[in-house]
């Protein structure tokens, strides 16, 4: 039987990587081969905006606010790693790039997206606003701060007007994100579904 950590290496290259405003690092494509690291767009040479950097087409779109959001999300890359699922990232705040936020989220769904996980913390409105703008399932990750603890951007991001949900997850939840979203995509692709049953599997017999 093989193990989620010894399956890892062979998935960890799907992710897709977008880039961001100039100023604004992106994850580089070494992260989802073995060691993490970040580079400016200029830096990545093969790499034009909305484009993918590997062939494998994803899924799941991930977007955060702040490249500060990076470090408690990699629970959910390397979750989704793990269950194989392929994904693309990109760092565009509801706030400071509405623009680049309202073309993420409006083209995700004809990019071949099918659940997006929107992570952002104090005054989180990027779930929200990415809902508006898709018609695909948002799960929301709020970020703990320094100053409310992630309260702030829990009920930020859980308190959706009628109409428009977001799905949320746990202060900090990354990992549960990942796991839901997968859920998410075995509702209608047997593939992920029967990742979530050996992953329970696993978790029964530890």
């Amino acid at each position: 039987r093989t193990s989620r950590a010894r399956r890892t290496p062979l998935v960890r290259r799907r992710a897709r990587v977008l880039e961001t405003d100039a100023a604004e690092p992106i994850l580089s494509v070494a992260t989802v081969g073995a060691e993490a690291g970040w580079r400016t767009p200029s830096e990545e040479t093969n790499t034009r905006p909305w484009r993918s950097s590997m062939a494998e087409q994803p899924v799941v779109g991930i977007i955060m606010g702040s490249k500060s959001d990076m470090p408690a999300m990699e629970a959910c890359t390397k979750e989704l790693d793990e269950l194989g699922v392929p994904y693309e990232l990109v760092i565009a705040s509801a706030h400071r790039a509405p623009a680049k936020v309202h073309e993420w989220a409006s083209t995700a769904a004809d990019r071949g997206i099918k659940v997006i996980i929107a992570a952002a913390g104090k005054a989180a409105h990027l779930g929200g606003v990415v809902a508006a703008y898709t018609p695909l399932p948002i799960v929301g990750v709020p970020m703990r701060t320094s100053d409310l603890g992630g309260m702030d951007s829990l009920l930020s991001m859980v308190q959706m007007p009628s109409g428009v949900p977001v799905a949320c997850v746990a202060i900090g939840g990354a990992k549960n994100a990942a796991i839901y979203a997968t859920q998410i995509l075995g509702a209608t692709m047997p593939e992920y579904r029967e990742k979530i049953v050996e992953l329970k599997r696993q978790m029964a017999e530890a």
